[in-house]
């Protein structure tokens, strides 16, 4: 019988949800890349917070033969960018968040007798792009109860009016996976609560919000370049700085 798989620890969400040629924008996308949170980690922390190996692998609590192998990859999916001009998306991978990092949504009772709720969707789990997403699912919370929920396909709407678009239909708060600076800036500004860092199911995670029992990621965005005026090209920025197509490859 196979050993179970370990999810691999990671303490933070990176700061963008990826990067894209210069000279590029949504339009005119090249291919992209899909590089995974956990093989991010293991660049953030060998290459740039200079630890070993041995260091990452107790770090992300997993072996050291499988960082090796998790680093690699990442390390040629850079390469395979940089020299043939391809976007990088950074999302999804079998990983958790360090135990420090996680909170507990509290919502107040008050807030709970009429309540709007939107979840990044695709395919009932919680999409882990909000700058990509194209479907939010919303849920309608009425005396500590969702009474309904319907799909919004926000397609069209571009990555900048996301954030008002989510306004208009009224929704006060929203579950996601990986978000940018840009668009939690965008997203306070509307009045609208966050809770990032989330993946699964997307009615499940409605259902934990509602009952108080919701973790989420109280970091999600804490990587150190995140957060530079001027910044690297990030998923966030108007003009199309990510891939805005699914067809990534892996």
């Amino acid at each position: 019988m196979a050993r179970p798989k370990k999810s691999r620890i990671v303490s933070s969400l990176p700061g963008c949800e990826g990067f894209i040629p210069l000279g590029y924008t949504q339009e005119r996308c090249p291919l992209c890349i899909s590089m995974t949170v956990d093989e991010y980690e293991t660049l953030r922390l060998i290459d740039y917070m200079g630890m070993t190996q041995e260091e990452c692998a107790v770090q992300m609590n997993i072996s050291r033969s499988t960082v090796t192998n998790i680093y690699e990859s990442a390390r040629f999916k850079i390469a395979d960018a940089l020299v043939n001009e391809k976007s990088l998306l950074i999302g999804g991978g079998d990983y958790d968040f360090r135990q420090e990092n996680k909170k507990t949504a509290k919502i107040a009772e008050e807030d709970k007798k009429k309540m709007k709720i939107a979840v990044t969707y695709e395919n009932g789990q919680i999409f882990q792009h909000f700058g990509h997403c194209e479907n939010f699912k919303l849920y309608d919370v009425q005396d500590g109860k969702i009474i309904s929920s319907h799909v919004e396909n926000a397609a069209g709407s571009g990555h900048g009016a996301l954030a008002g678009f989510l306004k208009d239909l009224g929704v006060e708060i929203l579950i996601c996976g990986g978000i940018g600076g840009g668009a939690q800036n965008a997203l306070a500004e509307a009045g609208i609560r966050l809770y990032g860092g989330v993946s699964g199911s997307a009615d499940a995670a409605a259902e934990a919000l509602v009952k108080g029992t919701l973790e989420y990621n109280a970091n999600v965005q804490c990587s150190h370049h995140g957060h530079h005026e001027g910044g690297h090209s990030c998923g966030h920025h108007e003009g199309g700085h990510s891939c805005g197509s699914h067809k990534c490859h892996e």
